[in-house]
């Protein structure tokens, strides 16, 4: 565990500074200052899965029955719920860390060690916290959007407190580094690798590494809020420019009419009002949302 760990501040460190050294400020997006870096491992992890995860992953799906894979499934949460559990407590949730316990104590005997999910049956959903998720609610910014080699999209915060969460699992506790490996290896097979975004619909957009950045960020926001996500100021200030760069485009197009109007003509056909006076760019400059 504690190579590991070592590993994973390495990759950390190592994506960052190599990033600085690449990326220009003027091309940075404000959540991720180290895109050259980040496409870069993003197109390594891409190369990966296409060329190795999946299809051990299909082969495995494909000879294996559905109610297999389900019930590894079922175990294999069920072994990280500890984390739930503790996660809940620290974010001083009560009543979900005592609904959690529940869960997992009945999947655990009833549901014979996870494999089966009697808990769901009864009304106890699953939940989701993490170590990354406790650290937002206690006011710890996110930091910047960063990949690893062979890992899932995360963010600085995020990255190094996946390395708490493992402790409170029973196949941490046990010491044994073979098991651990044998797991992370049994879940990749069962529910397939998601370090590139492998999922078809991803690949088919423009620019797949921006969805997948985006839908990333936006979900970890909603988890650590509980899907009351506060105004991001950077976000904000970014809508607010681009209104500002259509309006003026907008009034050039006008105006650029109106000309060619008068020179055709000798008078322009309707006296045109500024822009800035329509409702319009009233919400645009605002930062609203429209809905059409």
């Amino acid at each position: 565990m504690l190579r590991k760990t070592l590993a994973v501040c390495i990759l950390v460190s190592t994506n960052l500074v190599g990033g600085c050294a690449t990326q220009k400020s003027a091309e940075r997006h404000p959540g991720d200052p180290f895109e050259r870096m980040n496409r870069r491992i993003y197109a390594f992890n891409s190369a990966f899965d296409r060329a190795l995860a999946e299809p051990v992953s299909r082969k495995y799906k494909s000879v294996t029955p559905r109610f297999v894979k389900t019930g590894i499934s079922n175990f294999i949460d069920n072994l990280g719920y500890p984390a739930v559990i503790v996660n809940d407590a620290l974010q001083g949730k009560g009543m979900p860390a005592l609904r959690d316990t529940g869960r997992f104590v009945m999947n655990t005997t009833i549901g014979v060690v996870g494999f089966f999910d009697p808990a769901t049956r009864v009304g106890l959903e699953q939940n989701d916290e993490d170590f990354g998720q406790t650290l937002g609610r206690w006011g710890v910014g996110s930091g910047p959007y960063v990949i690893l080699p062979f890992g899932n999209p995360t963010t600085l915060r995020d990255g190094l407190a996946r390395i708490a969460d493992p402790f409170t699992s029973p196949i941490t506790l046990s010491g044994s580094g073979a098991s651990q490996y044998g797991m992370s290896a049994l879940r990749i097979a069962n529910t397939g690798s998601k370090s590139s975004g492998a999922e078809p619909s991803l690949r088919e957009t423009y620019d797949p590494y921006v969805v997948m950045r985006s839908v990333y960020l936006q979900k970890r926001a909603f988890r650590v809020y509980d899907g009351i996500v506060p105004e991001d100021p950077i976000e904000i200030e970014m809508q607010r420019q681009a209104a500002l760069d259509l309006d003026d485009e907008l009034m050039i197009d006008a105006q650029s009419l109106r000309q060619a109007s008068i020179e055709l003509s000798g008078a322009p056909p309707v006296e045109l009002s500024p822009l800035n006076e329509y409702p319009l760019f009233d919400t645009l400059e605002s930062g609203t949302d429209l809905l059409f």
